[in-house]
C-alpha cells in the first residue's frame, strides 16, 4: 500500500504520514551531512576566511628548501624540453616586449585569482544554493590536495631559475603585484609553484560557469578564463606548463572528494536545496 494512502476513520480523512517525515527514523548525522542543504551566510563567510588563512599559513609554514627547488625546476624544466613543449622562457620575453600588456598580466595575476573565485562561489550561493556546498567542497579539496605537493615538491619558479633567463616582470617594471615578487615576496613562500593554484582556481570557475551559466557568452567566457590565467602564468614567469598540469590534478581529485561524498558531482545536484522535513504538527491534513 503505498505511503499517498487515504484512509478513512470515524467519518474523516486522515491523511498517512510518510515514515521518514514522523521522525520514527531520522537520518544519521553523517548522512544529513552528505545531503545538499541550503548555505548559511555567516557560515561561509567564516569559513572561507579561516579556510584561506589556515591555507596561506601552512603553505607559507612548508620549509622553502631553496637547493631542492632550485633542481627540481631544473628538472622540471630539461622534462620539458624532452618533451618538446619547453617554451616558456619565449612566451616570456615575448610578451614582456610589450610593456601595456605584460603589465595589465601583472595585475591580472595578482588580482583576479581572488577576485573571480570569491564571484563564482557568491554567484553559486545566490542562484545555485543546492550545488554550492558541493562546488565549495570540490574547491577546497583541490586546495587541501595542493599543499601536500607544495610539501613532498617545492619547486622554484622560472624567474628564480639559476642561469635560466627569464624576466621576472614584477620587478622590471615595478607594478604591484604577485606576493612572490618584489616587496611582499619575504610574506609568501617563494618556492610552492607546484601545483599551480591559479589554474586549479581559475578551472573550477571557468568549469562552473560553463555548466550552470544560462547566457551563452557568459559560458564562452568561463572556458577563456582559464586559458588567459595559462598564458599569464607562463608570461609572468611564475610557473612551468608541468605546473599547470599538477593543478589540474589537483582539481580532478577535488571534483572526485565531492562527488563520493555528495554521490554526484555538483552540476548533477539539484539548483535549489531541499528544505527541512516537516514535523507531524507541521504536516497538513486536507
Amino acid at each position: 500500500m503505498s505511503d499517498s494512502t487515504v484512509t478513512q476513520s470515524e467519518g474523516r480523512e486522515e491523511v498517512a504520514v510518510p515514515q521518514a517525515v514522523t521522525g520514527e527514523e531520522r537520518p544519521r548525522p553523517l548522512v544529513r551531512l552528505r545531503r545538499p542543504r541550503r548555505p548559511r551566510l555567516w557560515f561561509e563567510i567564516l569559513l572561507i576566511a579561516v579556510s584561506y588563512w589556515t591555507y596561506s599559513l601552512i603553505r607559507n609554514a612548508v620549509p622553502e628548501q631553496k637547493g631542492k627547488a632550485l633542481r627540481n625546476a631544473d628538472w622540471i624544466w630539461s622534462a620539458e624540453h624532452h618533451l618538446g613543449i619547453a617554451v616558456e622562457r619565449s612566451v616570456n620575453h615575448a610578451v614582456n616586449s610589450a610593456p601595456w600588456l605584460i603589465i595589465g598580466m601583472n595585475y591580472y595575476y595578482a588580482t583576479l585569482h581572488f577576485i573571480v573565485t570569491i564571484g563564482v562561489l557568491v554567484w553559486l550561493y545566490r542562484w545555485h544554493p543546492g550545488r554550492y556546498a558541493a562546488a565549495r567542497l570540490a574547491l577546497f579539496a583541490t586546495t587541501g590536495v595542493a599543499l601536500a605537493g607544495y610539501y613532498l615538491f617545492p619547486l622554484a619558479p622560472p624567474r628564480l631559475m639559476r642561469d635560466g633567463h627569464f624576466v621576472d616582470t614584477v620587478m622590471v617594471h615595478h607594478t604591484w603585484g604577485s606576493m612572490a615578487s618584489g616587496d611582499l615576496k619575504h610574506m609568501s613562500n617563494q618556492y610552492a609553484a607546484m601545483p599551480s593554484m591559479h589554474i586549479g582556481w581559475s578551472l573550477w570557475c571557468g568549469l562552473t560557469v560553463f555548466a550552470l551559466a544560462s547566457v551563452p557568452w557568459v559560458r564562452v567566457l568561463g572556458l577563456l578564463y582559464p586559458a588567459a590565467t595559462l598564458l599569464v602564468i607562463v608570461a609572468t614567469a611564475n610557473h612551468f606548463w608541468l605546473d599547470a598540469v599538477g593543478g589540474v590534478l589537483c582539481l580532478a581529485f577535488g571534483f572526485s572528494v565531492a562527488r563520493m561524498w555528495y554521490g554526484a558531482l555538483p552540476y548533477a545536484l539539484p539548483r535549489v536545496a531541499p528544505g527541512r522535513a516537516l514535523r507531524p504538527a507541521q504536516v497538513p491534513v486536507p
